[in-house]
């Protein structure tokens, strides 16, 4: 969004938290779980994620398990 009395664009955007967050009730072994039944549903890791973010209200997979889903999959054989 552009700022009203200059020719610059603003800085409002949303940011993902910067630590692991509070909420999130999952410990890491179930994060690990839920995307390795997530991708034997057939889903690509981007959709992974936006499931885990959206349904699960898991903000980063990386924060709460120190791995990315890739990292995950790689290690469960389940890369394509």
């Amino acid at each position: 969004m552009a700022r009203m009395h200059s020719r610059k664009k603003g800085r409002a955007g949303s940011k993902k938290p910067s630590v692991p967050a509070k909420w999130v009730e999952y410990k890491d072994n179930e994060v690990e779980r839920l995307v390795v039944k997530l991708r034997k549903d057939g889903l690509i890791s981007s959709a992974i994620g936006r499931i885990l973010r959206d349904q699960y209200g898991i903000p980063s997979v990386k924060s709460v398990t120190g791995k990315t889903v890739m990292k995950i999959l790689e290690e469960n054989s389940l890369l394509s």
